[in-house]
This record gives structure tokens, C-alpha cells and sequence, in this order.
């Protein structure tokens, strides 16, 4: 058992091993350029293993107000550490829905602070979708019609979760919902999401494809069918719009 730590011991330990040229590397790599989506983010250079494993050993000792804390940081990797407990703290907790209720809401009231795709990508469908596995999810359809990339991001990746589950109407309603969405990172999401319904269900994710490849985004279609065989694949990229 570790002894109980505050938040400014954990920040210490981050400090350590901060690594300047990975930060480098990470402001390139997550376009936080003027104009980019990630503009302006700050970097400390901490790689996603060595937050895990902090996150692993200190998720107990921080409380929610705590957490959110973090997650209201200016630094990337403090947001994603954020992240990372609250998921923790939201598997542990599988059978209080008291908590896990209050994760939900603070995820959602903070959404905005994860404010890139690995962020979003590593906690919306642990977090989102798995508390709406047995629940309405009104809230997905208006994360998706929101004009906030992120939330948007949030509300398909959240349904991984369902689709796991073999639960994939919600998925598919939201896919038709941001299929003239602009955005590249919205056409790999919703791409990624059809796939993952095809690698369960090839028929259901067809069906979808049928319907909307000939206007649906190129990228979003390449996502989609990486899994096809090849001469599927070259059918349905021959597209007109």
C-alpha cells in the first residue's frame, strides 16, 4: 500500500520526468500550430505509459475535486492524467452508481478539457458509454449536434462502448447525424466506428455503407472499409457525388 499523497506530490512526480524534447515532438505531432485544431496547448513531454502507470498508483488518493482540478490544467498531459483516474475511479466503482453518476456528470461539465483526440478517444466510451449502457442517451445526439469538434468527437467514440456490446443503432443514428461534418477528425472517428461495427456485424455495417458511400466523406469511407477484402473495397471507392 502506497501512503496517501497529495496532488502537489503527484505534480512533483510529473515534474521528474518531464522530457523537453518529447514535449517538442507532441506540439508537432497533436497541430497545436496557429489555425491547427490543437492550437495553443502546452506540452511537458510525459509519455502515455508513464501516466498510466502514475495514474494506476495514485487514482485512489485523489478525490474528485481533485481530479477535476487536473483536468482544468493547461498542460496536455496533467488533462490526460486527469482522465485516466477518473476512468479508474469509474471501473472500481461498478457497483455504486452513486459515483459512478458523479463521474459522469463531471466528465460531461468538463468535456471541453479534452480538448484533443487522445483524450477524448481514451475516456468518452469508458466513461460516456459504458454509465449508458442501461440508460437513455438523449445526451449522445445532442454531444453530436453540438459546434464543438470535441464534443462531437465525444458523443461516436462514446458509442465503442455499445458496440461492444453489440448495441450499434445509437452508433449508426449518429454516424448518419455527422456524415456532412467537415472535419477530418470526425471522418476518422465515425470511419473507425463503422468499422468496429463491421468487424461484428459486416451485414449491418454494409447496410449503412450502401446508403450513404457515394456522399459520405473519403476519408470516412477509407476508415470504414480497411477491413474489406480488396476488390470490395475498390467498388466502393468508386464513388460519384
Amino acid at each position: 500500500m502506497h501512503k496517501k499523497v497529495s496532488l502537489s506530490q503527484i505534480l512533483k512526480d510529473l515534474k521528474k520526468i518531464e522530457n523537453k524534447e518529447v514535449a517538442e515532438k507532441c506540439q508537432r505531432f497533436f497541430k497545436t500550430g496557429k489555425g491547427e485544431y490543437g492550437e495553443g496547448d502546452q506540452f511537458v513531454g510525459i509519455r502515455n505509459p508513464d501516466l498510466r502507470k502514475i495514474s494506476q498508483t495514485y487514482y485512489q488518493y485523489l478525490d474528485l475535486n481533485k481530479t477535476e482540478n487536473l483536468l482544468k490544467s493547461k498542460i496536455h498531459e496533467y488533462r490526460l492524467l486527469a482522465l485516466f483516474i477518473l476512468v479508474k475511479k469509474f471501473e472500481k466503482a461498478k457497483n455504486d452508481e452513486i459515483i459512478r453518476k458523479k463521474i459522469f456528470n463531471l466528465y460531461l461539465k468538463n468535456l471541453t478539457q479534452a480538448n484533443n483526440w487522445d483524450l477524448i478517444d481514451s475516456s468518452a466510451h469508458k466513461i460516456i458509454g459504458a454509465y449508458l449502457i442501461d440508460k437513455p442517451r438523449d445526451i449522445l445526439y445532442k454531444l453530436a449536434k453540438s459546434q464543438n469538434l470535441w464534443k462531437k468527437r465525444a458523443a461516436i467514440m462514446a458509442t465503442f462502448t455499445l458496440i461492444m456490446q453489440n448495441d450499434y443503432q445509437d452508433a449508426l443514428k449518429i454516424s448518419e447525424i455527422l456524415l456532412k461534418d467537415k472535419h477530418d477528425l470526425i471522418h476518422k472517428a465515425v470511419g473507425w466506428m463503422l468499422r468496429e461495427i463491421g468487424n461484428r456485424d459486416q451485414k449491418t455495417e454494409e447496410n449503412f455503407l450502401n446508403k450513404h458511400y457515394q456522399t459520405m466523406p473519403r476519408t470516412m469511407l477509407r476508415y470504414a472499409i480497411e477491413k474489406f477484402p480488396k476488390a470490395k473495397r475498390e467498388k466502393y471507392m468508386k464513388k460519384t457525388h
